[in-house]
């Protein structure tokens, strides 16, 4: 997501690159650029518009530091508007209900169920909820049965009344049944529906009269683009949701959705799914995003993300291995597990700045470790625990049998050796001062200081 618009973005910054000062003529040469990249990146043509009058605006009325060059300046201002555009700073869920109802709405196809099903799963990992997941789509086919599938996936019960087509009865019962199963969360899945459907409209309209939802969520495809904006307004209209959630934001989209929804319904986006796992859920930062448009990265997700994987215990007891030079295969493999839970690999390479644009031609997939896997699965129990004596015959029988080549093992007999000694250099930074290095990460705010 937002590769073209990121590439067009740089290419219109270099308009300024060597130049002495800002001047009226320069600036608006680069955002005629920025602005048809925005618009390219289908977002809509009056946001486009005003975005770059502001950007305009602003650059003319600030003094060029001798410190910081007019290309640098501008990208600034570009980063600070872009992330105003989309919001500011993050909007969290408002719970306070007992139980709290989420009510989900948006487009047949759109990922409300799939998204149901990541929202319940974060809820109870992260925020230690108890959460319900209830079945309102009444009308599509196999849809209860798709969401208990996805509920029994992430270990969430799934409240159905099949047969039953009155969703706001339904509803109501499945409150009736948290309350009394002490669940705190109940997130309703309804049916897709068109804001032209005045019968489908009504209904979900009474179902949100009667359940008096702590929240409503609207669940759009950010691959449709321009049109997923069109959509938000006219559900908004009717249902005054409280928060947009983009899905499909690793796809091949242009983005536009995710630049103009905000400015066009006034309301914030909330989460974006990125990915089918169910753990690819994230809370949407605007900042972040922002950084990431412009080529900066995003490294207090990535931070974020490995934190939430980090079993301290895990690595207390792998610290002991390293120091004494015990670190085997086991752990080796037990350390890619944690990296392909932490999401989407090639996602997360993007994340680290300068190495999203360097990697965006190559193929990297959830799959770049099958071969690693297959050759220690195919090494005995010893030889994990005891790299050192795999020797070459053992090394010709290993890549016999996991179907690869001598080379591939000898290959990643290195890869582990070297992995090996820098982990015991790293024994020598202190768990406390890795904390304070996290911690600090964590809590850092959009990519540059305020000028």
């Amino acid at each position: 997501m937002f590769e073209n618009l990121s590439d067009r973005l740089e290419r219109s910054f270099k308009i300024l690159k060597g130049e002495g000062k800002i001047t009226e003529i320069n600036v608006a040469e680069t955002l005629k650029d920025v602005r048809r990249a925005l618009l390219d990146a289908d977002v809509n043509y009056k946001v486009a518009k005003t975005f770059t009058d502001v950007v305009k605006q602003k650059a003319l009325g600030m003094n060029v530091l001798t410190a910081v060059k007019p290309g640098q300046l501008m990208v600034k201002i570009v980063h600070d508007e872009l992330a105003e555009l989309m919001g500011g700073k993050a909007e969290e869920l408002k719970l306070e209900g007992r139980p709290a109802v989420i009510l989900m709405s948006g487009l047949q196809g759109s990922g409300k169920t799939t998204f149901s099903g990541k929202l319940a799963n974060m809820l109870k990992t992260k925020r230690h909820k108890n959460p319900l997941l209830v079945a309102c789509d009444v009308y599509r086919p196999a849809a209860i049965e798709q969401l208990k599938v996805v509920g029994a996936a992430v270990g969430v019960p799934v409240y159905t009344e099949e047969g039953n087509k009155d969703v706001v009865e339904i509803a109501a019962h499945a409150i009736q049944e948290a309350k009394a199963r002490n669940y705190n969360v109940v997130i309703v899945d309804t049916a897709g529906r068109l804001a032209v459907d005045e019968e489908m409209m009504d209904e979900i309209e009474a179902l949100k009269k009667a359940v008096n939802p702590d929240e409503t969520l609207f669940v759009v495809d950010s691959m449709t683009g321009q049109d997923a904006v069109n959509t938000a307004k006219e559900f908004n209209d009717r249902l005054d949701f409280d928060g947009v959630v983009l899905t499909k934001l690793d796809g091949d989209t242009r983005g536009g959705a995710a630049l103009s929804i905000r400015t066009v319904v006034t309301k914030p986006i909330k989460f974006v799914g990125t990915g089918e796992k169910m753990e690819a859920i994230d809370v949407f930062h605007p900042e972040r995003m922002a950084d990431r448009i412009l080529g900066m990265g995003d490294i207090v997700s990535l931070v974020e993300r490995a934190q939430e994987q980090f079993d301290e215990k895990q690595a207390k007891e792998l610290e002991k291995k390293i120091r004494k030079n015990k670190f085997d295969f086991n752990d080796f493999m037990a350390q890619i597990q944690q990296i392909k839970k932490m999401g989407n690999i090639k996602d997360l390479a993007a994340m680290i700045p300068g190495v999203g644009k360097a990697i965006k031609d190559i193929d990297l997939d959830d799959d770049a470790f099958k071969g690693v896997e297959a050759i220690i699965n195919s090494m005995t129990p010893k030889e994990r625990a005891n790299p050192d004596i795999i020797n070459q015959s053992r090394r010709m029988r290993i890549a016999k049998g996991s179907g690869s080549k001598l080379d591939d093992v000898n290959r990643l007999m290195k890869q582990f050796d070297q992995t090996r000694k820098m982990m015991k250099m790293m024994t020598g930074v202190s768990n406390s001062k890795m904390a304070q290095m996290a911690n600090a990460m964590k809590h850092m705010k959009g990519g540059m200081p305020k000028l």
